[in-house]
């Protein structure tokens, strides 16, 4: 079956087709969700919510750009919309008028302990983050998404990119140390 003909069955309520449409799209709304979530958990119920959203808005989908983009949108804005309820979003309202670049200049530490430490940044560092430097968003629309102002947005990624250089650093530090107690024949 087509792309076409599942939208068309789904958006007239096909159990069997929203199925369909479930599993060829969850892996990749999976790992948007996971992406801007605190865990595995709070992914799962993002891509929940998500695939709800979608089966309830797919008649507004009128086949103008991609599907997959459409639904790609949908799942960002769920997931950011659960923390747009959240008031510690809006508690940093400082202007940066210079974005600041924090090079951590470590280019091979593990994409998985790269993702455990930005999943560990707070929420508003997390989402603004993720939403400029992985999705590409200018800071006027990202400060449209989370309902802050762009300065906001600019503050946040300054110190979440200051974060993880400290983490980076600090991993960094204990490996080096631990490879000096091996060198040295010191226990651990």
């Amino acid at each position: 079956m087509s792309l076409e003909e599942l939208i068309n069955k789904c958006k007239k309520g096909d159990r069997k087709a929203h199925e369909q449409l479930y599993r060829q799209y969850a892996n990749i709304l999976f790992g948007i969700c996971l992406k801007y979530s605190r865990n595995k958990a709070e992914a799962e119920d993002s891509l929940h919510d998500s695939f709800m959203t979608i089966f309830e808005k797919i008649g507004q989908y009128k086949s103008k750009g991609s599907f997959e983009g459409w639904i790609k949108r949908i799942t960002v804005n769920t997931v950011l919309q659960k923390y747009r309820k959240v008031e510690y979003l809006k508690v940093v309202s400082e202007n940066i008028e210079e974005e600041v670049d924090v090079d951590t200049g470590y280019a091979d530490i593990e994409l998985q302990t790269l993702l455990k430490y930005i999943q560990e940044l707070p929420n508003k560092y997390r989402l603004t983050f993720n939403l400029y430097v992985l999705d590409g968003y200018s800071h006027k629309e990202i400060s449209t998404m989370l309902g802050t102002s762009p300065g906001t947005s600019k503050s946040n990624l300054a110190r979440a990119r200051m974060i993880l250089k400290e983490k980076i650093e600090n991993k960094t530090t204990k490996a080096i140390i631990s490879i000096l107690i091996l060198a040295l024949g010191g226990p651990m």
